[in-house]
């Protein structure tokens, strides 16, 4: 097949039987439904950008396994230059979007689920590998959107899977067969699954043997027997049933569109079946999808800054204040911020190294630091852009009562900035610097690709802090035994 186009993409939506809930009713119609139009609009954004002869080149990639032309959210990573132009391809779209545009955590999974079960089957004699190189192929030949199924519940923190009172708070093998696993729990906080075709699940920690039923990985359509869909609410998500202006990002929302996704008893053949109790490399993969999922971050949410600073930028000028030298000063910070975080995500993909898979993996200290400034640098970002845009921006009435006959003349005139600029587009500005910096937006920064505590354990473990002490030790003329010396 080729490439698939935006259409194709949302049309292909319409062939998927989902069983997905919002609002407490269930939605027969996701492509139309205007709470999840606006996620969908950005997703298909990435498949008509293959066709842009300007934007081609980072979009797709050439298949390893088949040597045709194909989407780079579905290709395994072969080279530095590969990490490099996702970073690129991420804040370019990013920019066009505002927004999440959701296909980064299948993109991120499937490169993890290669070179692990590359592994697995080295040590193990399994033949993973080669039933995921299928499954890919397919991937890559039909330009499906898959989503990377990590996050379980998880429920008492304190307690490992198999220790849980509710086994299926973690998700976990039933029962197995000659013809395949059963599965049964959930997945939260999914990032476009309901708009994705496929779903690739994963464990969400390491296991230990005790916890072998719940080292799993494995792949089901999105609309398989047994999965059900909650929608989550986000911040205004109401207004998307409401109008437009109100929105900020009419076109695209804000955020990934995440769901709450239910798996009572799912069947997956053995061919869809990449993992099974090797409770042992459980851990190898989620360090494997955080590294390359947190080295995203600075050329996603570089992109998104982008389009903070020039909402900011365009409000001050709204307002009459972007000359005023403090106002300048806040934006140079807004700009630096945002290109510190992405020289970051750069700087990860430039120390790539391959895999024994042949695959190739970020640096995972540098991936790690990336996403930590995130859950920092976002939050500065978007303060600096409340500060420059002002209060108003908070309390604005809404859509309605602007388009009414006899109030909206009083907010056309009280809630005017310069003469030059019409009130309608100082609220608009207003709205989307209110909607792209607060609530489930920074949540996410927060959040996503694991908490900040996370990254904290990753650099710790990453830092080699025995080999600083030689240097050091060194320095400082104090002598130590051979036996305590790290060496590169």
């Amino acid at each position: 097949m080729s490439l698939k186009n935006g259409n194709d993409y949302i049309e292909s939506l319409r062939g998927l039987k989902l069983n997905v809930y919002a609002f407490g009713e269930r939605i027969e119609n996701i492509v139309d439904y205007p709470l999840f139009r606006p996620h969908i609009n950005s997703a298909a954004i990435t498949y008509e950008l293959a066709h842009d002869a300007s934007t081609e080149d980072l979009v797709t990639a050439t298949s390893h396994i088949t040597g045709k032309k194909i989407s780079r959210f579905t290709h395994i990573h072969q080279s530095t230059e590969d990490l490099l132009k996702k970073v690129k391809m991420l804040r370019m779209i990013a920019n066009r979007t505002g927004t999440c545009y959701q296909r980064c955590v299948g993109f991120d999974a499937l490169n993890a689920t290669y070179s692990v079960s590359y592994e697995i089957d080295q040590a193990l004699g399994t033949n993973y590998h080669e039933r995921f190189r299928s499954y890919l192929e397919y991937i890559q030949e039909n330009d499906l959107m898959v989503a990377g199924a990590m996050t379980d519940p998880k429920g008492d923190r304190g307690l490992i899977p198999s220790r849980q009172k509710d086994p299926d708070l973690f998700v976990h093998i039933v029962e197995k067969n000659d013809k395949g696993i059963v599965i049964r729990g959930a997945k939260a906080h999914q990032t476009g699954i309901i708009n994705s075709h496929e779903m690739l699940i994963m464990p969400t920690v390491a296991m230990t043997e005790n916890d072998k039923a719940y080292a799993v990985v494995c792949a089901i359509p999105s609309d398989a027997s047994g999965v059900l869909h909650i929608f989550g609410r986000q911040t205004n998500d109401q207004r998307r049933l409401e109008g437009e202006i109100d929105q900020g990002n009419a076109l695209y929302g804000i955020v990934g569109g995440e769901a709450l996704t239910i798996l009572n008893d799912v069947f997956v053949p053995w061919e869809r079946v990449f993992m099974c109790e090797e409770y042992q490399f459980a851990g190898l993969l989620v360090e494997r999808f955080a590294s390359l999922h947190r080295s995203n971050y600075g050329g996603c949410k570089g992109g998104v800054s982008d389009v903070i600073i020039g909402a900011a930028a365009a409000i001050a000028e709204y307002n009459g204040a972007a000359k005023a030298s403090h106002v300048r000063d806040k934006i140079v910070e807004m700009v630096h911020l945002t290109e510190t975080l992405y020289s970051g995500s750069l700087a990860c993909s430039c120390e790539g190294v391959p895999t024994p898979s042949g695959a190739y993996l970020v640096d995972p200290m540098l991936a790690n630091t990336v996403k930590q400034n995130v859950t920092r640098y976002i939050y500065e970002i978007c303060r600096l852009a409340h500060d420059i845009a002002g209060g108003f921006m908070a309390t604005l009435p809404s859509e309605k009562d602007l388009k009414h006959p006899e109030i909206g003349p009083y907010i056309e005139k009280y809630l005017k900035g310069v003469d030059s600029v019409p009130t309608i587009d100082r609220i608009r500005m207003a709205r989307l610097i209110e909607n792209m910096t607060g609530g489930t937006a920074l949540v996410e920064s927060m959040h996503g690709a694991g908490s900040p505590q996370a990254q904290r354990v990753m650099i710790l473990r990453q830092a080699n802090l025995d080999r600083k002490k030689s240097l050091a030790q060194k320095l400082a003329g104090i002598q130590v035994s051979s036996n305590s010396m790290v060496h590169d």
